[in-house]
């Protein structure tokens, strides 16, 4: 009985190692997430499809996304018809501003109509690019960890093209600008300019 007892102990025993080293073989394979921020399954090429598309501003003209490859992104999905979409739009453009010059880009992409946006824009200007996606853009969001699809939903994204952050729901400035800092990339361009 003595035997067979120790003989089931090292089958455990064995099972468990083998568990444990497959376990550390796969968390070694699979991408790493900043903290906090879960990954999501095929997170990496849905946000490198989203930052190959070209989307139209509220006047028609196509813009790439690309173009702003390197730079610490912060990409807010909105729409002109949702009230905390519109809250905290006066926050990001005021921030655009203040970290302009840190390798940030903010960029609004509308859950909507060109022309609802045009007329948010004649009434509610803001200093960064507000770019037209439709309906269909709110697949791409849940990609990238909107499972819920609504909005607003902000994606931070650091300058070698990773997800830092992603928020569903309003964001405050402060929160936003704590967020920020933490991004690699962004808080070393702020500190070596408060040296300057």
């Amino acid at each position: 009985m003595k035997a067979s007892l120790l003989k089931l102990l090292l089958i455990v025993a064995a099972a468990l190692v083998s568990l444990a080293a497959g376990m550390l073989l796969s968390r070694q394979q699979q991408p790493s997430s900043p903290p906090g921020v879960p990954a999501v399954a095929g997170e990496a090429a849905a946000l490198a499809g989203l930052l190959r598309l070209s989307l139209p501003d509220a006047s028609g003209r196509m813009t790439p996304l690309e173009q702003w490859r390197g730079r610490t992104l912060v990409i807010n999905f909105w729409a002109t018809w949702c009230p905390p979409c519109r809250k905290e739009m006066p926050s990001f453009s005021r921030l655009q501003e203040q970290y302009r010059n840190r390798n940030v880009q903010f960029l609004g992409i509308a859950v909507d109509t060109p022309e609802n946006v045009r007329n948010f824009a004649a009434k509610t200007p803001v200093s960064y690019p507000l770019l037209v996606g439709g309906n269909e853009i709110l697949s791409r969001a849940r990609d990238l960890g909107n499972l819920k699809m609504g909005l607003p939903f902000t994606l931070i994204i650091d300058a070698q093209g990773r997800i830092h952050a992603r928020k569903l729901g309003g964001i405050g400035e402060a929160e936003l600008e704590a967020l920020l800092l933490q991004t690699p990339g962004t808080a070393a361009t702020a500190a070596s300019q408060a040296q300057q």
